[in-house]
């Protein structure tokens, strides 16, 4: 990969060795992956941010970097509400641990609000065509299929890489060719809140990396895509996909050959009975136009079990009077963290989520029994007696 003489001079240690380790980590991918260079990006998103996840190895390496990112910057969840973290039950320990992670990450200039739908809270983020370095698997699918920017799915490390230079190896989907579907799915039965999640759930598994275009018989709203792409994500590794006559790059490309159809049944399959002790919504963070759902469902009525709401710190302070509606209920809105991502979740035993994403992650990530259903029904089973 060619590295321009400025970014030799890096590569050779003489900015430091914490950008020296950023290009090494960028020129290493690039070389696996055949890019030609590197390229600006308008902003990262970073993963690596639970300490439920990274534990005190990736503290300790991101403790010891020096320096400051040059793009905007914001990370994933945390693994707990760093406000209401003894609500959630989380330790002294792990709140401390945690702590020191937003600190340190902190210190490196990146923006402290932690979501995986960043694009909720800034929307200068990414625009279309832009080239971006995000590591969250649904803020992936959602950049690259609803918005139409283009980013590749950046590990944790090599996101903060590319945050710290502004700069990013171009291959893989900052490119053209390989952006084009190459799967077509034809679904039979009309769509409606988790069943696009249940659809992604499906999809995923049989496609795996696959870059899909669908043809639907409903127009799904931006949620709805992107319960569609957070579920592809996380059962396959679905990192891009179309919608006809819907998002940015449909009508860019020719129908691929190959089609797989999925009918009702199929979707039907993937909800599940059961009787949860936790009712999460949140996986991804909760928008504005699912608060305002959630809080019109949840009027008027007393949950008679624990649920939770997770979204962002931005958005529960610009809306006080929808979080007033959902609490008034006895639902819990946290926030910086979700249901997959924090230790909470595992002293439950059955969990029901509107979430395809959450359905897939929560049973091997959290230990825990998942049910998938929509979201009326899960607030039916929030208030009901049983």
């Amino acid at each position: 990969m060619y590295l321009t003489p400025v970014e030799e001079k890096i590569f050779n240690g003489e900015s430091g060795p914490t950008y020296q380790k950023a290009i090494e980590i960028l020129a290493a991918l690039g070389d696996i992956y055949g890019a030609d260079r590197l390229i600006p990006i308008k902003s990262a998103q970073i993963a690596g941010v639970s300490y439920k996840t990274i534990g005190d190895a990736g503290l300790e390496w991101i403790s010891d970097l020096k320096g400051k990112v040059v793009v905007p910057s914001i990370l994933n969840p945390a693994g707990m509400d760093l406000e209401c973290w003894k609500e959630m039950g989380i330790s002294e320990d792990f709140a401390y641990k945690q702590q020191e992670i937003i600190k340190a990450y902190e210190a490196l200039g990146v923006r402290t609000e932690c979501s995986c739908a960043p694009y909720n809270i800034y929307d200068d983020l990414a625009s279309f065509g832009d080239h971006v370095a995000w590591s969250e698997s649904s803020a992936i699918s959602y950049a690259n299929s609803v918005i139409g920017a283009r980013t590749n799915r950046e590990g944790g490390p090599s996101a903060l890489s590319a945050a710290l230079l502004g700069k990013t190896p171009n291959y893989g989907f900052h490119l053209d060719e390989n952006r084009r579907p190459v799967i077509l799915i034809e679904v039979e039965p009309e769509l409606y809140d988790s069943d696009y999640g249940a659809l992604g759930y499906i999809v995923g598994e049989m496609i795996g990396d696959k870059v899909p275009i669908f043809d639907l018989n409903t127009i799904p709203t931006k949620d709805e895509l992107r319960s569609l792409g957070a579920a592809m994500a996380a059962s396959g590794s679905v990192a891009l996909y179309h919608v006809r006559g819907v998002t940015m790059e449909s009508s860019k490309y020719e129908l691929p050959c190959e089609k797989i159809t999925i009918e009702e049944q199929q979707i039907k399959e993937v909800y599940k009975f059961g009787e949860p002790d936790l009712i999460a919504f949140g996986c991804p963070h909760s928008s504005v136009e699912e608060l305002e759902k959630l809080a019109r469902l949840l009027d008027g009525k007393k949950v008679k079990k624990e649920v939770w709401i997770c979204t962002s710190r931005a958005l529960k302070d610009k809306h006080p009077g929808l979080i007033k509606r959902i609490e008034k209920s006895g639902a819990k809105v946290f926030c910086d963290t979700c249901m997959v991502v924090s230790p909470a979740s595992e002293k439950f035993k059955c969990m029901m989520v509107n979430s395809g994403k959450a359905h897939k992650y929560v049973p091997n990530l959290c230990g825990v029994k998942s049910i998938l259903a929509r979201t009326e029904d899960c607030i039916k089973a929030a208030v009901s007696e049983k």
